[in-house]
Formats: structure tokens, C-alpha cells, sequence
């Protein structure tokens, strides 16, 4: 819901910022839990990716970065893990439109060449300096467009310390490491105060490198090799909490922010993660193997170890839990979807606050759950899913994630309507003769989506076009700009 209200959301068929040198980004109204808790005199550290942003209408206003919405310390990435960042893998950022305009180029330079081999056979009456000038234009063409995408390693997977680039392109190998270091750092720095170090994790996303200590130690190939480093590296920074003492006083929270990626395959082995019983995956919108994800939460002395909740909740509720945690108030100019989720930890209430959730592919609402207490029943209605292909598979296989509109969608009417409670993994769509009350639950839905709607109001779309496309202006740059790059030594394994 954030996305939606925000307007970070797909717009022209883009689902997330494609250029660090784009001008859209987590607009500078919008309120952070860094920022509030900044306000009541925290540290405030970001380690690891951000991809909200970085500049608006020059390279160094850094209007959408991570020192602008409450952070006081960012190392990491303003971007986000694409094949494109490790040497020898098949591009990714908007593959489809690189190879189009390939395609192009060929088409048009293939023209140039029979006009000039007609000119020269005295087929064609046209000048040489008609020839010329077409070819220059084919090359101009050419040039136009390679600028950006020939170079998206160089542009994209860059990493900075606060707002300055200290290494372009980055070494993929060594970023663990790098992101451990700083952690324990930033712990070792700010022991003796409140702090919040939000550590965005590289893991476990394409194109999986991992260094050499962990390659093999998984039975599950690159993808559980990962997962393993991964592991590693966050007991790693449990481990510097209880070093420091500081393990009883910090509330840490270990979550994803969507299911495996099913299509991330190569060639026959997966790349992208299992999700278990749960249906689809990343990128969708509705069915639970795209947004079901862990909670883990750790406070020894204040949450009992080991207990489990069975509830509904959401990444939304991140925000007003951390903001009630660090002493402050979440804003009362604008609708928050989020509820704490402190008394749910503590034991003071019983069920989650949400009696509704609703979920979105892109600016789609695709899906609505219905928490109802009395009974104890989770529903589950879709409005929209994707048509998975091959068909039966469960995926959109030979594309990068299922779209969230168009054809390749299907629109239900009726809805369908699944009973999470007794059936998580949405095998048995329920219908009126299956389900008494199916026309009664999905009329009480149906009433809670309309309700929810007049709460949505417009705003600038920050994945428009012009936001997206590619602006050399806007370019985060080490050195003289188109000329940037520099590094940083590299830790030993």
C-alpha cells in the first residue's frame, strides 16, 4: 500500500526505477521511520541496498537518497542486484527494449549497406553524401542508446558511503564482507546510544555471488550456497550485539520483501528459491507465494523464545512498530495502513489488527484477504492473476516476473474466493455450492475494497517515463563524468 500512496508503483509497464540516474524516487514529503526516529535522537544507519532514488534534477542534489529521509549514515548500493552487475551474464534491465533497439539499429544499418551497394552497382541514383549522412544518422542512433544501456554495470551497480561513490563498477565478490564490516562498525560506534541500523541484504538475490568459502557447502546449489552466506552473515551481526552487550536492549527484526523468484532459472536449475506449499511467487501481487514472507523477531528478556503467531500481518506495520519502539508518533496528515505489531509480540492482544488486507501488482489491486475474527476464518479473494505459462506451472516462465496487467492477465468475475485457513496453498477455488456463505463473503470484501479506495488519492507517478528513462545529468559519477570509475581495496576473504 506504501507504493500505491506514494506513487511508487508500476506505471508504462515499469515495476521499480531502472537507472540510478532516473528522476524518480521515494518522493521527499513522504516520512520514514528513520526520520522520526532521527527526531527522537537515534542513530540512524542504512547498510546495503536502497533502489528509491538517488538525484531529482542534478547529480548532486541526491534529493531521493537515503540521507534524506532520516538516515545519517548509508553504505551500500542506490540501486538494486541485477545480472547486468556480474561480467558474463545475460543482461537484465530492460532486456526486451535493449533488444528491440539492437534490432533496430541492424535494420536500419543493413539499409545504409544496400543503398550503398546499390549506389555503387549504379542500381540506386542517390549521392555519396546521401549515404553519409543516413549512416551517420544509423550511428548516431546507435550511439544514442548505447550510452546507457552498453554500460549498465558502470551505472547501475555502483557503491557509495553517504553521498559520495567509492567504487564504480563494484566488485560483486567482496561486498559481503564490506556490508559485515560496516554493520559491526556501526554497532561498535553507536553502542552507547539509541541507534537503528537497517541492513538491507544483497542476499539472496540474482545473480547469487558468493564467495569462495561458501560456494559448494549447500545441497541446493548456488541458491542455498547463498542462502548459507547469508546466514553467516547475519549471526555475524547478532554475534557483535552480544559482544558489545547490547543483546537484551536491541529488538531485531528478520524479514524478505516478497516470495522466491520462481523464473530466475538457469537452464534447468533454480536459481530463485522455493516457496513451498504456497502458489506463485515474486512479482505477484496476489497468490501467498509471492508476498508470504518470515518474521523473525529477537529480544531476549522482553518476547518469549520460540513462540510462533498465527496472524495476518504486514511490512506496513514495520513502520508503526519501530516509530511506537523508538518513542514517537506516527504522522496524522495522511493514512497509514500499518499497525504496531507490539501488543501482537507482547501478548496484550490476541489477533492482528488487520481485519482486511490488500494487495497490489503494480497500481492493480489484484487481491483482498478477510480476517474474520468471530469465526476465525482467513478469506482470501482474486480479482486478477496471472496467466502462468507454461500453462499448469505455477509461473511466467521465459519472462522475468508474470505482469501485473494486459493480456496477460485474467480478470475474474466472479472472483475467486479461497478459505486461507483450511486451504493456504489456494488449490480449491470455493464456489456457492461448495461455500454457503460465498456470495456473502465476497459482497463483504467487495464492500472493504470500495471503502479502501476513497482513501487512495492521486499522486505523481514516480515510474512514469520520464521519470525512468535514463538522464546523463543525473548520473552519480566517481571522477569526470562519462569517464567514472574508481575503487576500494578489497577485503581478504
Amino acid at each position: 500500500m506504501g507504493t500505491v500512496r506514494s506513487g511508487m508503483e508500476a506505471d508504462d509497464g515499469y515495476r521499480a526505477l531502472q537507472w540510478n540516474a532516473g528522476s524518480g524516487g521515494l518522493p521527499t514529503n513522504e516520512t520514514t521511520f528513520a526520520r522520526v526516529l532521527q527526531q527522537q535522537g537515534y542513530a540512524t544507519g542504512l547498510i546495503g541496498k536502497w533502489h528509491q532514488g538517488v538525484n531529482c534534477e542534478s547529480r548532486n542534489d541526491h534529493c531521493h537518497h537515503p540521507l534524506n529521509h532520516g538516515f545519517d549514515y548509508f553504505y551500500g548500493m542506490p540501486f538494486t542486484l541485477v545480472n547486468d552487475c556480474q561480467p558474463g551474464r545475460p543482461p537484465e534491465v530492460d532486456a526486451m527494449t535493449r533488444s528491440r533497439l539492437w534490432q533496430y539499429t541492424q535494420m536500419a544499418a543493413l539499409g545504409v549497406l544496400t543503398i550503398a551497394v546499390g549506389k555503387t552497382c549504379g542500381f540506386i541514383s542517390v549521392s555519396w553524401k546521401g549515404v553519409l549522412g543516413a549512416a551517420s544518422l544509423v550511428f548516431l542512433f546507435f550511439v544514442s542508446w548505447y550510452a546507457s544501456f552498453g554500460f549498465v554495470r558502470r551505472w547501475n551497480c555502483i557503491l557509495m558511503r553517504d553521498h559520495d561513490v567509492i567504487e564504480q563498477p563494484m566488485v560483486l565478490e567482496s561486498m559481503a564482507g564490506h556490508m559485515l564490516r560496516e554493520a559491526v562498525s556501526y554497532i561498535e560506534r553507536n553502542k552507547h546510544r539509541p541507534f537503528l541500523l537497517f541492513v538491507s541484504l544483497l542476499h539472496v538475490h540474482i545473480p547469487l555471488v558468493t564467495t569462495k568459502r561458501f560456494l559448494g557447502k549447500s545441497q541446493h546449489g548456488l541458491y542455498g550456497d547463498n542462502v548459507e552466506e547469508m546466514d553467516w552473515l547475519v549471526g555475524e551481526i547478532l554475534k557483535a550485539l552480544e559482544v558489545h552487550g547490547l543483546k537484551n536492549m536491541t529488538f531485531t527484526y528478520f524479514t524478505s520483501d516478497h516470495g522466491g523468484h520462481l523464473e530466475a532459472r538457469d537452464g534447468h536449475s533454480q536459481l530463485g528459491g522455493w516457496n513451498g506449499i504456497f502458489r506463485g511467487g515474486k512479482g505477484m501481487g496476489g497468490w501467498e507465494g509471492g508476498i508470504r514472507v518470515p518474521g523473525i523477531f529477537r529480544w531476549p528478556g522482553v518476547l518469549p523464545a520460540g513462540r510462533v503467531i498465527h496472524e495476518p500481518t504486514s511490512l506496513m506495520d514495520v513502520f508503526p512498530t519501530v516509530v511506537q519502539l523508538g518513542g514517537g508518533h506516527v504522522p496524522q496528515d495522511r493514512v497509514i495502513d500499518g499497525h504496531s505489531l507490539v501488543p501482537l509480540l507482547q501478548g496484550t492482544a490476541e489477533h492482528s489488527a488487520h481485519e482486511f488486507l490488500f494487495h497490489y501488482c503494480g497500481k492493480y489491486l489484484h487481491a483482498a484477504r478477510w480476517h474474520e475474527k468471530d469465526s476465525g476464518r482467513l478469506w482470501k479473494v482474486h480479482y486478477m492473476t496471472p496467466q502462468f505459462h507454461p500453462k499448469g506451472t505455477g509461473a511466467c516462465y521465459g519472462q522475468g516476473v508474470c505482469p501485473c496487467s494486459g493480456d496477460g492477465v485474467t480478470q475474474h468475475s466472479p472472483p475467486l474466493l479461497f478459505d486461507l485457513s483450511r486451504d493456504p496453498s489456494e488449490a480449491w477455488p470455493l464456489a456457492p455450492s461448495s461455500e454457503p456463505r460465498y456470495h456473502a463473503v465476497v459482497a463483504r470484501v467487495g464492500e472493504a475494497v470500495e471503502q479502501h479506495r476513497r482513501t487512495l488519492s492521486p499522486v505523481p507517478p514516480q515510474f512514469s517515463l520520464s521519470n525512468i528513462i535514463w538522464k546523463p545529468w543525473l548520473q552519480p559519477c566517481c571522477g569526470t563524468f562519462p569517464l567514472c570509475m574508481c575503487g576500494q581495496d578489497r577485503d581478504p576473504q
